[in-house]
């Protein structure tokens, strides 16, 4: 098969490691371990580290062990834990017997605490987290010790004891390994060991007050466990010296565990960060992990993607060492690849508009046998549909006056109907305001199961379900949950990103078959997608459908609808002449222009003197009052381009339909809104919660922004202190970026913009944030 062949041609550098390692006989059987923190629910991030730990230790006849590293109090959850199980059974993995925890040997870390420090390899340290980061040092200059760094044995020990039972508050000590101040990896400057942590713990209560850093107790439970092969993601590569620091340290001697790094899965429109996902939850901006926008495992296999298009798919991706973000598209290929093969057809009508089907008889309903798979060789794999007078189609199969190349229905034009016979629309019926309300057509009872005798052709086939017989149903149209490609690109402000059309639940009519869909049930809607009968709100004889995905990929198209009105088509170039030709300027309304010599003037003074884009003096020309609210804007700030983007983009999609003069404010706000964005007064995040409020007619800018304290923080002695706050909160964070990590980047700037309540000057704040992280030292916290 082609993913076979996919797979198998497929890079995979550990498989080469491991195989190496075998021939050599270092090691009697391969042990990998798959060790997440449940503090959140998997992702699809984690799917291709899941596939890899379980996957080298089946293939080679080893085992992999699943290991919860809860050494966190504060963000560890038993719920989490639950979860991460059963998204791994899901997968199709298991781990047997080999079921951990590290808070399992806290008792052992502890000990070898005590044997570090008994052996002048580790101190307790008095300084504060703000000390020990200015001490460590930069990139090019070499840390300064503690002043407790040479602290005797017996005072380390003792403190150690006392900070075991909780004398002293969070932050007081820590124990840091005493390595080298001057390592050129920061992370090897003395890092830290143990933390202090009042704080009840998922499984062991409140027996700790203090807990091991992920870099002291990663690898000791590793080793303990006889783990060989320790796979981690890239961002964890400048934390191997840490590793094998602590291994030799605490006496493991070859062969032992050793660390290998792989590059993570990373997907376009899409975010892997559990803290992001969080918040996604908190916020309201989903329903919970398992909403199936999410890119939780739990939320993908809600949505309905199987697991097997996961496994396959990462399996084809191969093992590389070169971080990469993969597009989504590619991903969504293999699920319909799975889906295309074990879906069953069946029929459902998304935005229903009813048919009459004149010369049929009144109060007659056939049964037509349709098969579930069309191109399948089993006959009997098929359901009886009922076919009647009254039937509903697509409101989008039908056009009354239909342009060039669209051939489903119009008056007069015959199509066949799925499995059924030929129609032709004889006439439409329509509401008091104009709308389409039903179709009368006729049928040709001699085109029994779509095919004519005489051999004639129709050019569309519509599918249907009948309005007696068929079922009323929500369909839930899911759609990518952000609407831009790396929606942590800018100011890490990824809220900003959320595609607001990401949802939209449709009441449809099914065919009756459907109704005994039971939960977790997938379909292909033909020509509509693949679809799954939700597992959580369906009810039996009730169901929910959920679209796993469309049958190819709409985006581009989605894209092009909402951004309002297809673009002119491009005359073809003529034949057996030059093509370097200039591209024509978009221009108005060919027949108003020639009509009104004013708007074909305005236009060219939009577009030439005041430099607007073509799209721009195009919208503002085309609508006199939106003209004359962008003249009043730019007499009040002459910035035409800026106020002209705040018009066609934030007041066109609030107002909608609504006309422009209808705002609660004159262009003449508007323009003092932009001055206030050009002068560094407010942002342009503030300026859209500005905005909110003069559409809710709460006064001008300027005093909305002096009521609400909304002016932007553009000096560094105001901005200091947020980012002290953000770095203290966010130390891990910190130290990835200074290891190498700088996607990491955008999210300190995001909790800086969110500290500041968004008023922070983001051109500022990039320019301290640049500063701190180059010359202040880290702390592995």
């Amino acid at each position: 098969m082609a993913e076979e062949k996919d797979a198998a041609a497929a890079g995979n550098f550990v498989r080469d490691i491991i195989t190496g390692h075998l021939d050599e006989a270092r090691y009697s059987q391969v042990v990998t371990r798959f060790p997440p923190e449940p503090n959140g629910y998997l992702h699809i991030g984690h799917a291709k580290a899941i596939c890899l730990d379980f996957g080298m230790a089946k293939e080679f006849g080893g085992r992999c062990h699943l290991r919860m590293d809860d050494t966190n109090p504060l963000t560890e959850e038993t719920e989490y834990v639950e979860a991460i199980k059963r998204d791994i059974r899901w997968l199709g993995f298991d781990w047997g017997d080999h079921f951990y925890f590290a808070s399992d040997r806290f008792d052992q870390f502890y000990d070898f605490a005590v044997q570090l420090i008994n052996d002048g390899k580790a101190y307790v340290d008095s300084q504060t987290i703000d000390e020990i980061r200015e001490n460590r040092g930069t990139v090019t200059q070499p840390g300064t010790p503690s002043p407790f760094r040479d602290r005797s044995a017996d005072e380390n020990l003792a403190l150690l004891k006392r900070m075991r039972a909780g004398d002293f508050p969070d932050g007081a000590h820590v124990v840091r390994a005493k390595i080298d101040m001057s390592h050129p990896n920061m992370q090897m400057r003395d890092p830290l060991l143990y933390r202090i942590r009042h704080a009840t713990h998922h499984r062991t209560g409140d027996d700790w007050c203090i807990y091991p850093m992920y870099d002291f107790a990663h690898c000791l439970t590793d080793a303990m466990e006889g783990v060989t092969h320790s796979l981690c993601t890239l961002e964890f590569e400048n934390n191997r010296d840490i590793y094998d620091w602590v291994l030799e340290a605490t006496g493991h001697t070859e062969p032992r565990t050793h660390q290998y790094e792989f590059a993570r899965l990373e997907f376009t429109y899409t975010i892997t960060s559990k803290r992001r996902l969080l918040r996604l939850v908190k916020e309201g901006h989903v329903s919970d992990w398992d909403d199936p926008r999410m890119p939780t495992l739990a939320g993908v296999r809600r949505r309905g993607i199987p697991a097997e298009a996961i496994v396959d798919f990462c399996a084809r991706l191969g093992v590389s060492k070169a971080n990469s973000v993969v597009d989504i598209a590619q991903f969504e290929h293999v699920v319909r690849e799975h889906l295309n093969r074990s879906t069953p057809r069946v029929m459902a009508v998304l935005d229903p508009l009813k048919i009459i089907i004149d010369n049929y008889p009144t109060g007659q309903t056939e049964l037509i046998k349709a098969p579930f798979f069309p191109e399948g060789d089993d006959p009997d794999a098929a359901r009886l549909l009922p076919f009647s007078r009254e039937l509903y189609i697509e409101r989008e199969d039908f056009m009354e006056d239909p342009p060039k190349k669209f051939y489903r229905l119009a008056p007069g034009r015959e199509v066949r109907l799925r499995w059924a016979y030929f129609i032709t629309c004889v006439s439409v019926d329509k509401d008091a305001d104009g709308n389409i309300v039903a179709l009368h057509c006729t049928y040709d009872p001699d085109t029994s199961g779509g095919n004519a005798p005489d051999g004639r052709k129709v050019k569309a086939t519509l599918h249907w379900v009948s309005a007696e017989r068929g079922a009323a149903a929500p369909v839930r149209l899911y759609e990518r949950l952000f609407n831009v490609e790396q929606p942590l690109a800018g100011d890490g402000d990824f809220i900003a990103a959320l595609n607001p059309n990401s949802l939209k639940t449709v009441d449809a009519i099914v065919e009756p078959f459907l109704l005994q869909a039971t939960p977790g049930t997938r379909f292909q809607f033909e020509r509509k997608g693949y679809f799954i009968s939700d597992t959580e709100d369906s009810a039996e004889g009730a169901p929910v459908f959920n679209r796993i995905v469309t049958l190819k990929d709409a985006w581009k198209r989605i894209q092009k609808r909402d951004d309002g009105a297809a673009k002119p088509k491009q005359p073809k170039k003529p034949k057996n002449k030059p093509s370097k030709q200039k591209k024509a300027p978009l221009n108005v309304d060919a027949a108003r222009a020639e009509k009104s010599p004013e708007l074909a003037a305005r236009f060219d003074r939009f577009r030439t003197a005041l430099k607007l884009s073509d799209e721009d003096a195009h919208m503002l020309t085309d609508n006199d009052a939106r003209a004359a609210f962008f003249e009043a804007a730019i007499a009040a700030h002459s910035n035409p381009q800026g106020v002209a983007n705040w018009i066609n983009n934030e007041l066109m999609a609030t107002l909608k339909d609504q006309p422009i003069d209808s705002l609660p404010f004159n262009g003449t706000a508007l323009g003092a809104l932009v001055r206030l964005i050009d002068e560094g007064v407010i942002s342009t995040r503030i300026a859209k919660t500005v905005l909110e409020k003069m559409l809710k007619g709460q006064g001008a800018p300027a005093a909305i922004v002096e009521k609400e304290g909304l002016k932007q923080l553009s000096s560094p002695e105001a901005l200091h202190p947020i980012l002290d706050q953000v770095f203290a909160a966010n130390e891990a964070v910190v130290a990835q970026i200074r290891g190498g990590d700088a996607r990491r980047r955008g999210f300190l700037m995001g909790q800086i913009m969110k500290a500041s309540q968004g008023r922070a000057n983001p051109q500022l704040v990039n320019q301290l944030l640049d500063a701190r992280l180059i010359e202040a030292p880290t702390d592995e916290g």
